[in-house]
């Protein structure tokens, strides 16, 4: 509630600009911008070179900083040497409550390690599976400053006496964090509701003396602790690099405007506008969002939306994020993420934002391909395209490892594996070997993990493989990349025991997808089949054809006899117990499971919302081409082949053995 009427005062300043609306002519918004800009012309950029001008002339006030996280890490650390000595380390249970200590130690010494803490939780080359965990769940649960300092800080960012800027504002914060709290507001000029993140005091100050501590540190790490093989002094350098990005609120109101652009162009993903004349270095103005937390699935249940709903949403965006535009958000905590009571999926909070280089959006995608296929060879070769190892890095002693892991773990089919499984066990991988893992790589699985983590509170039987299907399906149909459109033909369709189960699943979530239209995607899945890049997927489409009919036609065939009376069976089978056809029993329930499969396929083909008799004009048009008939005979010369050859099967049949003690 907005329970402060903000009066005018007795001699105020000029008014600030007024805007006509939200949905400004862009000229005007550029300028708007371009003077918010100019506010934050001085807000720092972080240099190592900065953080020695600054604080190495304060000897005091760094000796007695230095003492305190000395004195509270120290601690830390021989609690973990004592374990290690008492042969206590290896302890799962042991390293758990050890974690949860360390998340105690980083809240307590305040903002700079409690987002250290956060970085760590998606560090899994750093950190034991057990730390992640603890340090994922770190909040900035720090104690708000005083509203008579955030509103001065207000006016003297803007330049002008808040209530000629707002008319009514929040009391008390209504959301606090370790760089600064957020205020909901009213604009004079238009009654908009508005949210108003106002930086801490002296965050600067206290965060550019942590990093510069922690690089001395960093430094000693570097020279004497052997077991630590990732460069610590230029871990700390891009950490703090994000963290000074994070204190500008002006780069914060560009990198939403660059999230929406990318990404709110889909009807379910809101991004919030930016008030550029409100917004400073140290205070941001942004369209006010009503929505719950996405971890709160009573209340969003409650406005008669599914969580699960949501989740596919943020999957689909994510997997965007990551492999298409390779722009995604840095922190997605579900404290970031808000269900609107329209059903839209609204991101919040815009600090930290990282970049996945356009090679390897390509490489991740092979990587995924490898994994399925057990190729461990392939799989560890792709680190370094991945920029996990130096070139100079032995990978031979890597491949066992994801093989032990990952031959249990891809025992089932690749849809039905929990996500965080996968991580886990590549996350105890990167650990035990000298991997430097790109923040971009750690971050996005961190932001696919949390989305598991909620949906898995609303059905525990979810997959966030499964659910990523129609994102690989719609890749496939419109990428130019021949490598990736390969792969992902190889991912969906190359695994003969799972193709079908992919295909189902990818149906069954696509059902979810408001985009996905069966009409729409068959014409280019036939133009790609039938073109000249297409021979790939036309043996596959081949095989499956045959097996296919082959499955129908003998289940068909199986049906009828077993349905026939009693009295006849032994005539149609001509006295063999084991019925008139000579298969296995093995490959019997085999082609029947396939042609359930295929049946179940086609019923949800046909109850989808967006199956009608036009689905079919698209086939006809592309089987009037020249390509299509010669691939129809391909299909029909393979069909009639494989029947004449189980006929022929059925006739040389070897006659059952005589029953003993019979005439």
């Amino acid at each position: 509630d907005l329970s402060i009427q903000l009066s005018p005062r007795p001699s105020p300043r000029a008014s600030p600009p007024v805007v006509p609306s939200l949905a400004r002519d862009r000229a005007e918004d550029l300028q708007a911008e371009s003077r918010a800009m100019t506010r934050a012309a001085a807000a720092t950029v972080y240099t190592p070179e900065l953080l020695a001008s600054r604080y190495g002339s304060q000897p005091f006030q760094v000796a007695m900083r230095a003492a305190e996280v000395l004195s509270k890490l120290g601690a830390f650390g021989l609690k973990l040497l004592l374990d290690q000595q008492r042969g206590e380390s290896s302890s799962s249970a042991k390293r758990r409550a050890r974690a949860v200590e360390l998340r105690t130690v980083l809240t307590r010494l305040g903002p700079t390690f409690v987002k250290i803490g956060q970085g760590l939780s998606t560090r899994p080359d750093l950190c034991p599976t057990e730390y992640l965990e603890e340090l994922s769940e770190l909040q900035d649960s720090l104690p708000t400053f005083p509203d008579e300092e955030a509103f001065a800080c207000v006016e003297r960012e803007l330049g002008f006496p808040l209530d000629s800027m707002y008319s009514a504002m929040s009391p008390s914060p209504i959301a606090a964090a370790s760089l600064g709290q957020v205020y909901k507001a009213r604009l004079k000029y238009s009654e908009q509701l508005v949210a108003v993140k106002v930086q801490r005091p002296g965050i600067e100050d206290a965060i550019g003396r942590d990093f510069y501590l922690l690089r001395g540190l960093g430094f000693l790490i570097n020279k004497y602790v052997d077991i630590i093989t990732t460069d610590a002094v230029a871990l700390i350098d891009e950490f703090a690099r994000r963290v000074f990005q994070e204190l500008n609120y002006v780069q914060e109101g560009q990198n939403a405007r660059r999230f929406k652009k990318l990404y709110a162009d889909k009807q379910d993903i809101l991004v919030p506008d930016i008030f550029w004349d409100y917004t400073s270095a140290k205070v941001l103005t942004m369209e006010w969002i009503e929505g719950v937390k996405l971890n709160q699935q009573a209340a969003i249940e409650g406005q008669g939306l599914k969580v699960l709903d949501l989740v596919n949403i943020g999957i689909q965006c994510s997997l965007r994020q990551l492999l298409e535009y390779g722009y995604f958000h840095a922190d997605p905590h579900p404290g970031n993420i808000l269900a609107t009571p329209e059903g839209k999926l609204a991101f919040l909070d815009f600090g930290m934002m990282s970049e996945t280089p356009e090679d390897a959006r390509v490489a991740i995608i092979g990587h995924v391909v490898h994994m399925v296929n057990r190729d461990y060879e392939a799989m560890a070769r792709d680190y370094y395209a991945l920029d996990f190892l130096k070139p100079e890095v032995d990978v031979s002693p890597i491949v066992p490892a994801l093989k032990n892991f990952f031959d249990d773990a891809l025992d089932s089919t690749v849809s039905e594996l929990n996500f965080k499984t996968i991580v886990d066990g590549l996350g105890a991988v990167l650990y035990q070997y000298p991997f430097n893992v790109p923040a971009y790589y750690a971050l996005i699985l961190r932001s696919l993990t949390v989305l598991e983590g909620l949906a898995l509170y609303a059905d525990p039987n979810f997959k966030v493989l499964a659910a990523s299907y129609p994102y690989f399906a719609k890749r496939l149909l419109t990428d130019p990349n021949p490598y990736l459109r390969d792969a992902l033909i190889e991912l969906l369709f190359k695994d003969e025991k799972f193709r079908w189960n992919r295909l189902e699943n990818l149906l069954v979530q696509g059902r979810q997808d408001r985009e996905f239209v069966a009409k729409d995607a068959l014409q280019p899945v036939l133009k790609l089949l039938l073109g000249p890049d297409g021979e790939n997927l036309r043996v596959l489409v081949v095989k499956e054809a045959v097996r296919v009919t082959e499955a129908i036609t003998f289940g068909t065939l199986i049906d009828s006899y077993n349905a026939a009376p009693e009295f006849l069976k032994p005539l149609i089978s001509n006295g063999n117990p084991a019925g008139p056809f000579k298969i296995s029993d093995v490959e019997r329930e085999q082609m029947l499971e396939l042609r359930d499969t295929v049946l179940r396929i086609w019923g949800l083909l046909r109850s989808s919302d967006t199956f009608d008799p036009s689905l079919l004009q698209p086939i006809v048009q592309v089987l009037q081409e020249r390509e299509a008939r010669v691939f129809g005979s391909r299909i029909a010369g393979g069909v009639s082949q494989r029947l004449a050859a189980r006929l022929l099967q059925q006739l040389l049949r070897i006659p059952p053995a005589p029953v003993p003690g019979s005439s």
